[in-house]
């Protein structure tokens, strides 16, 4: 089931993590997941982390010679957490299943939902890594990046997997601006609009080029602002982009009713000059949700890993996690304080 592909050992100054490529089966096909652990001590709480479009796992480990500091699986494992970031089918590591047509947010979703099952369980088990023994991990947090945000909603919505979800860089607002003008008369009509989306993303993303190249220069990754660190390692995660989820991506509402449905805890993170609408606005759409967090970014455009307020979207991030654990915690009863 699991296959550990390589083992390997990374060191960064004073701080040592250990990383693992495997691969899950899923279905078919099999799913490429790249996991950090720290070096000592065991995690309790893994971060299971999926990229947005055009871009590879690698988004979570941004590194440059001498600069670590734009990777959050380097952020994360610094303070004890586990991090794991899968590239999703059709992308990087992952079989591509031969046309990347038939790849849909929930194809993925559930793609994501199975790796992150046999992950933890694999963890918790101790038999997955070699070295490694069983680490007693409780829950696993979601994090999603644009697209990847998305995919972590339906996911969450359709398996549960998660004891919460952090959304960077996403709303349900959709980017209908991007939308072919052929399609607007069909957005009032859900049901056909998804019946459609293959035809639609086929029309929408009629030459490969624009799949495999898209972002280059403009401002929709937050270029202008961004440091120059952040964006050489930007460009060594770039991957094609799935047609389907990228079309569904763009839709007003595109993911709204599976957002309503989620009543675990929500963290949403977005730059002030980020392309998901007004942030204020985003929250209203998890409204089973009990506990919504809103972290702007200040001076941060789409791809917050690139700005300097990474530094405190980590930080904010530990402590959100930090705040579900101790949610998670069993309570003694006043007998069993008791000596």
């Amino acid at each position: 089931m699991q296959t550990p592909l390589a083992q390997d050992a990374i060191n960064e100054g004073a701080q040592a993590v250990r990383c693992f490529n495997l691969h899950f089966a899923v279905g078919a096909q099999q799913v490429g997941v790249r996991l950090w652990l720290p070096a000592e001590g065991t995690p309790t709480q893994l971060w299971f982390c999926l990229p947005g479009g055009y871009m590879s796992r690698e988004y979570f480990d941004l590194r440059v010679p001498g600069n670590d500091s734009h990777s959050l699986a380097q952020a994360m494992t610094a303070h004890g957490f586990a991090v794991a970031a899968m590239d999703p089918p059709g992308i990087g590591s992952s079989d591509d299943g031969g046309d990347r047509y038939c790849h849909t947010p929930e194809s993925v979703a559930d793609a994501a939902a199975e790796a992150c099952a046999q992950l933890v369980a694999g963890l918790r088990g101790g038999d997955l890594l070699d070295g490694v023994p069983a680490l007693p991990i409780v829950h696993s947090l979601g994090l999603g990046h644009s697209m990847g945000a998305m995919f972590t909603v339906v996911q969450q919505q359709r398996a549960g997997s998660h004891a919460g979800i952090a959304l960077l860089g996403f709303s349900t607002r959709g980017l209908p601006e991007y939308l072919p003008e052929q399609v607007k008369p069909l957005l009032a009509d859900r049901t056909t609009l998804h019946a459609q989306r293959e035809a639609m993303a086929r029309a929408m993303f009629q030459h490969m080029g624009e799949m495999q190249t898209g972002g280059g220069d403009n401002d929709i990754y937050g270029r202008r602002g961004a440091e120059a660190d952040g964006i050489r390692a930007l460009a060594q995660c770039r991957a094609p982009l799935l047609p389907v989820p990228a079309f569904t991506s763009m839709l007003p509402d595109n993911v709204g009713p599976e957002a309503a449905e989620i009543a675990q805890p929500v963290f949403i993170g977005l730059g002030s000059a980020d392309m998901a609408g007004p942030p204020h606005e985003a929250p209203a759409a998890f409204r089973a949700s009990r506990d919504i967090v809103l972290h702007i970014l200040p001076e941060t455009g789409h791809s917050h890993f690139l700005f300097p307020s990474r530094a405190g979207l980590f930080q904010r991030l530990r402590h959100w996690a930090s705040g579900i654990a101790a949610q998670a915690a069993p309570t003694s009863t006043s007998n069993e304080s008791r000596p």
